[in-house]
């Protein structure tokens, strides 16, 4: 009897939580539309579908992070995830043990490439709609993807997500992937995971992937650079979510941790690493100074911005002409460098 009470009141918050994010959506495609004939697109380039879309997703993100707890935020975001035509194009099969995850593999004929994909989300996150952007870098790599589920913040401060990066890494060598065949992958949150693997891969003498690519990586945790305010308006991730989830990831962790901040990090004997960011997200200017770094060092990192867009815009697919040109750089870049 209380378990079908417990049952029902989860369902009723579902349900809940569904109906205020229909709301969100309708009350964007109004706000949006309303600005748009007053005053045009937010930003150039801004189509009405990617500008509405972004009002939502912050709308959904401020909602979520502003839940009396994490675990309600966690369901909120899963209250209403749209079905994804890259979605449709994978296969998608659990693991369990002995590391916990998914693997995303193309429908169609795949390369002989395996990617491991660290999911963003402030280290706090990881909603079903992150399915979107792994199946569309799965497709662009014409790769096996293994999507690894790690430990969140802030149950799990820092090394946990670090050490089951690092599980799921040797996991995949037991099992034969051969590392010059292998490319770690990662967006926001996962893109500083990615960094933080690669450099204790080097410092546990383990075999180096052959590359390794981050979207919009959060490079600092500190969150320095102009950019977290100035490209606020912009952006769907407000500068007050990374400043609180790095304190969970912290905790009693040094923040200038190379392992935590790779904008501190010594990237000699590392494998190419590839970056992608937008001019308007809150991290740009903190991803452009690692890069900037880099360069002086002449470490072997690429970056390209593409003007005008924010956080993770990959995510768009199909939609708009700078997310398909972005994945479809991250399949040239894997390509050329696995051969």
């Amino acid at each position: 009897m209380k378990e079908n009470y417990r049952t029902a009141i989860q369902l009723s918050g579902e349900w809940q939580y569904r109906l205020r994010s229909l709301i969100n959506l309708y009350w964007s495609m109004l706000q949006v539309s309303i600005r748009r004939l007053a005053c045009g697109p937010r930003l150039p380039n801004w189509s009405w579908g990617f500008e509405v879309s972004t009002h939502f997703v912050r709308m959904q993100t401020i909602h979520a992070f502003d839940m009396p707890n994490h675990a309600e935020g966690r369901a909120y975001e899963n209250s209403l995830v749209f079905g994804s035509p890259a979605v449709a194009k994978v296969a998608i099969e659990p693991v369990h043990a002995p590391v916990k995850g998914h693997w995303f593999r193309p429908k169609r004929e795949a390369r002989d490439v395996t990617v491991l994909y660290l999911h963003g989300g402030g280290y706090a996150y990881y909603s079903k709609a992150h399915e979107n952007i792994i199946a569309l870098v799965t497709l662009a790599a014409k790769s096996r993807t293994f999507a690894l589920d790690y430990r969140l913040i802030p149950e799990h401060p820092f090394p946990a997500q670090l050490d089951d990066a690092l599980a799921a890494y040797r996991w995949l060598l037991e099992t034969g992937v051969q590392p010059d065949r292998l490319a770690v992958v990662g967006d926001s949150a996962g893109g500083n995971l990615a960094l933080g693997l690669l450099l204790s891969l080097r410092e546990s003498q383990l075999p180096l992937p052959a590359l390794a690519i981050c979207i919009a990586p959060w490079m600092d945790i500190e969150n320095s650079g102009e950019s977290m305010e100035k490209n606020e308006p912009y952006d769907w991730v407000q500068k007050r979510m990374p400043l609180t989830w790095a304190k969970w990831l912290c905790k009693d962790a040094d923040p200038r941790n190379p392992t935590l901040s790779p904008i501190h990090a010594d990237l000699s004997g590392l494998p190419p690493i590839y970056i992608q960011a937008g001019s308007a997200e809150i991290l740009h200017d903190m991803i452009r100074a690692f890069a900037d770094r880099a360069q002086s060092h002449n470490w072997n990192v690429r970056l390209d911005v593409w003007q005008n867009m924010n956080h993770d815009f990959q995510a768009f697919g199909e939609m708009i002409p700078e997310s398909r040109e972005a994945l479809a750089r991250i399949g040239q870049v894997i390509e050329e460098t696995i051969k």
